[in-house]
């Protein structure tokens, strides 16, 4: 454990523990699916595919009020990263990143989550 809080950086045990309590804290609370979360969701995908662009676009259209943001990145001549922020309940933000991961020729997905912070002490 002393290895691991020299390796982060803490300055102290009590430091390292609180964080262990606070992810602790906010797994529960993103576990429940009526909870309020802020996400990200980064996605892989060629841009040669037809219509994938469009397709994206018109699920995160269809959720503005949850789509907080996103960046497009070019990585290559042929591939793109999108990194979108999503806010709302759990159960909404799992499902628009669901429906933009299983999008046809999306190569790679995956959605972090965490708490909004106004119910940690």
């Amino acid at each position: 454990f002393d290895g691991m809080i020299e390796a982060k950086g803490y300055v102290n045990r009590s430091e390292a523990i609180r964080d262990l309590i606070r992810n602790m804290l906010i797994s529960k609370e993103v576990a429940d699916p009526e909870s309020e979360v802020i996400g990200t969701l980064t996605l892989i995908f060629s841009h040669d595919q037809h219509e994938i662009t469009d397709r994206l676009n018109e699920i995160q259209h269809g959720y503005f009020k949850n789509v907080i943001s996103s960046t497009h990145v070019h990585l290559d001549e042929h591939n793109c990263l999108e990194v979108l922020i999503l806010r709302g309940e759990a159960k909404t933000v799992q499902m628009i990143a669901d429906r933009l991961v299983s999008t046809k020729n999306v190569r790679h997905g995956r959605l972090t989550v965490t708490t909004t912070g106004k119910n940690l002490p």
